[in-house]
């Protein structure tokens, strides 16, 4: 087949199925990709090349009518690619052994799942409730979290991925709303010559932050990074040879940072925790009229006091005469990159579950499916879990190691 040397998508598909299309496959998994339904959630989990390589190694794959059609994937692509169309959630449901979606499973998808059936999903950390975590534990579904998933590396690779579109979004996002049209302060974030260009503060020095300083910098902003960890901020300030201005977060730091800034980038957050709020009140009133502020660890609760979530049909709120935007699922707004990005991270997972003899197999072999586990034999096996929602908990290698 003759390829564009610019189609990167038809490349990394074809690399992709190149490496993994044939492994060791000792069970065959009945796997279900929903179409999603919360939120404005426009992603997929698979994309059909993934699919494609999951069907060649003996899987079988139900997808729910049109589930990629907001990814531009045809149910035509699935098909094509061997996968079999439901024509309702509750028969895709019924007929898979593991579920694959993106977003948490709604009520209804609750009530559909079995006991023994394994979900990989999103949890979304920031508005997980107790009565939620009890009816999987009460099901005795095998969950396992995007949020929770990390290597031997101590990488979260979903995580990563998603936090480099986020951060990227983010910037794209506040430059949006400067703008007249969206009742904004009316500037460049770049300015021209002679005009200064915009100030961004990034709370968070993270991948997110990261990734929303190198887009804010592209488009020639001002930027500054603040940060609790200086090991963080230093780190940062080398990758992006020290083009950037950093801080750390005292409350000093913090109010006068407010009061220049025309953007705040929310990206404070910890793996597998809530996000700390780090700007209170009090610092966004004195903000300049008509700024902007993207709190993009919404999801994980936010780190800006007078953040609420919101959503992409209508994504923004005024306060203080700020414009805030709290979208929790930044990246289902770029639906087609954010899918094949998930795609390219889970089909190695998917492939390695199906390699093992059961899911107990797996766990214990595999490190990154086993950290990312926080259901398992009707048991919660995460103490930060735990901890918020006084529910008990036992260490997944403890459950694992005994039988149970």
């Amino acid at each position: 087949m003759e390829l564009n040397p610019l189609d990167t998508e038809q490349i990394g598909i074809q690399t992709l199925e190149k490496s993994l299309m044939k492994t060791q496959s000792k069970r065959s998994l009945k796997i279900g990709l929903p179409k999603e339904t919360s939120n404005d959630e426009r992603r997929v989990s698979l994309t059909p090349g993934g699919v494609s390589i999951l069907v060649a190694n003996g899987h079988e794959i139900y997808l729910e009518k049109n589930a990629g059609i907001d990814g531009h994937f045809s149910d035509e692509e699935y098909a094509e690619a061997g996968a079999e169309i439901a024509y309702s959630a509750e028969e895709l449901f019924n007929q898979s052994e593991m579920i694959v979606k993106v977003a948490p499973p709604t009520l209804a998808e609750q009530e559909w799942m079995q006991p023994n059936q394994i979900l990989v999903s999103a949890l979304h950390l920031g508005h997980t409730r107790y009565e939620f975590l009890n009816k999987l534990i009460e099901k005795g579904v095998c969950a396992i979290g995007y949020e929770f998933i990390k290597g031997d590396d101590n990488e979260f690779p979903i995580v990563r991925m998603m936090h480099e579109i986020t951060g990227s979004m983010a910037v794209q996002i506040a430059t949006h709303y400067l703008e007249n049209s969206s009742d904004g302060q009316g500037i460049m974030l770049g300015g021209i010559s002679g005009v200064p260009p915009a100030s961004v503060v990034i709370l968070g020095a993270g991948i997110t932050g990261e990734y929303a300083a190198r887009t804010a910098l592209g488009y020639g902003a001002q930027v500054f990074v603040m940060d609790d960890d200086l090991a963080a901020l230093r780190r940062l300030e080398n990758a992006l040879d020290r083009r950037i201005i950093t801080a750390t977060t005292n409350h000093h730091y913090l109010m006068k940072a407010m009061g220049f800034a025309d953007v705040v980038i929310g990206a404070a957050m910890k793996e597998g925790e809530r996000a700390p709020c780090w700007v209170t009140e009090e610092m966004v009133q004195i903000m300049k009229p008509g700024s902007v502020v993207v709190d993009a660890v919404i999801d994980q609760g936010g780190c800006i006091a007078t953040s609420e979530p919101t959503t992409h049909s209508n994504p923004v709120f005024r306060k203080y005469d700020v414009l805030h935007y709290c979208v929790p699922n930044i990246p289902s707004n770029v639906a087609r990159t954010a899918t094949q990005a998930l795609n390219n991270v889970l089909v190695p997972y998917l492939l390695e579950l199906g390699d093992s003899g059961n899911i107990k197999e797996c766990l214990w072999k595999n490190s990154a499916l086993r950290n990312g586990t926080y259901i398992y034999k009707n048991h919660l096996t995460k103490k930060s879990l735990a901890n918020l929602f006084d529910i008990p908990y036992r260490e997944i290698e403890m459950l694992i190691a005994s039988q149970i």
